[in-house]
């Protein structure tokens, strides 16, 4: 029989729903960005069609998402514990929420690059917090993988249903029409509950707070933990998945829509399978990996995705265009390259799962700054360097240019393997060194 009194009671009934709050708020919030920050390739092919921009001009937008994102995520690490987690997410989906509400009512280029800017600065505080409330919500390792687990999961739910999203409010018949803005409408409603939920919720983040460090001290590891070699061929490999990652997900809408000649919001629909194919291969080699090495498992997708470009690729120059078409008769390509997310899944968590495995935990903070900073930079390289391929050289050869990141990835692991191989046999009995 239980000894707490009635008050004792009541403050453990109004924990746990602060808790569950804090829970469906963390969910809600990574899939209203996971729609977000994925929507660029949709809307740069909108915005080719209803304000008549170059794909170049296009490519801009992703460039004011992933800058923002690397600026900002600097001092995010020193001065987010001194505002609060549960506030900074209160701040990010307040501003989100304004500036769809902007693209909303004022459709203009310019005000789709204030929102893709607003979308990457407030990322980077949503980002950090988010990973950080997950320590301070759960009691224990396998209840914190279990966690980050399920929000990574929402996250691609989140990528693969944003496209279906936005794909329902194109209009077919006249791809230019500006009715597809009004989906900004129902994004800023799932950010002003996000909003409310938060602001009913409570959380303890004093532990967060005790042990925060000041601004040069982030920094400063930051830039200590580039000296090591380990680090820079780290930076060199996930830089260059981010490149192909973003390149291909971002004119994956326009590959379909201008090579392989499909509808507007068929387009848009259809790359979902991109994303639904990360999705599948990041849960397929959660299992692999508990009994093959990570690097014969990478190795083996590298050289898949090599293949699959040049075998599958080629198909794409002899579509022709037929206005009847539709899910059933779609050209045997849109299915298939695609499928090249399946091969891609497991290469980003893997890496980076084993570099922060291979440093002592203290740096883990600073490790993940540059994480962010150099995936948001790669993801704005791959963007520029497609759409230049696909203004000068077409779409049917934009994409070929991935073979080269493809093959820089699979020397950098072999390099990246034999580093972290030293640096966890150190850690292990305790050599490690604090650069």
């Amino acid at each position: 029989m239980s000894g707490d009194s009635p008050v004792d009671t009541q403050l453990h009934g109004q924990a746990r729903v602060s808790r569950w709050l804090m829970l469906v708020s963390l969910c809600l919030s990574y899939m209203v960005y996971a729609v977000l920050l994925n929507s660029v390739g949709t809307v740069i092919l909108q915005s080719i069609l209803s304000f008549g921009i170059s794909k170049e001009s296009g490519s801009i937008l992703e460039a004011c998402k992933d800058f923002s994102i690397a600026g900002v995520s600097f001092a995010v690490a020193s001065y987010l514990p001194r505002l609060g987690y549960r506030r900074a997410m209160m701040l990010g989906h307040t501003l989100v929420a304004a500036a769809c509400v902007l693209m909303a009512l004022h459709p203009r280029f310019g005000t789709a690059e204030v929102l893709f800017a607003t979308i990457g600065v407030t990322f980077a505080l949503i980002k950090v917090s988010v990973y950080s409330s997950i320590g301070l919500l759960t009691a224990d390792a396998k209840r914190h993988a279990s966690l980050m687990n399920v929000l990574e999961g929402l996250f691609m739910v989140g990528v693969l249903g944003g496209y279906w999203l936005f794909g329902a409010f194109i209009d077919s018949r006249a791809p230019a029409n500006l009715v597809w803005v009004h989906v900004y409408w129902l994004l800023a409603g799932a950010s002003l509950t996000v909003v409310v939920l938060l602001a009913l919720a409570r959380l303890d983040e004093s532990a967060a707070r005790s042990v925060s460090t000041g601004s040069g001290g982030a920094f400063g590891d930051m830039l200590r933990l580039l000296a090591r070699p380990m680090v820079y061929v780290f930076i060199i490999s996930i830089f260059l998945y981010v490149l192909i990652e973003q390149g291909l997900g971002t004119w994956l809408p326009t590959f379909n829509s201008q090579v392989l000649r499909l509808p507007a919001a068929m387009s848009v629909q259809m790359a979902s399978i991109y994303a639904g194919s990360l999705a599948l291969g990041r849960l397929l080699a959660g299992y692999v990996l508990r009994r093959v090495s990570w690097y014969a498992l990478l190795s083996s997708c590298l050289i898949g995705m090599i293949l699959l470009v040049i075998l599958v690729l080629p198909l794409a120059a002899h579509v022709h265009l037929r206005p009847d078409v539709n899910w059933l008769d779609a050209p045997f390509v849109a299915y298939v390259f695609p499928l090249i997310g399946l091969l891609m899944a497991p290469i980003y968590p893997a890496v980076n799962s084993v570099m922060l495995s291979a440093l002592p935990k203290d740096r883990h903070a600073a490790m993940t700054g540059l994480i962010v900073v150099f995936s948001a930079l790669g993801g704005t390289s791959g963007s520029f360097i497609v759409a230049f391929l696909f203004t000068h050289f077409g779409g049917s050869h934009a994409f070929y240019i991935t073979l080269i990141p493809m093959a820089g990835i699979l020397v950098a692991l072999f390099f990246f393997r034999r580093e972290t191989t030293a640096a966890e046999w150190a850690l292990q009995h305790g050599h490690a060194t604090a650069e």
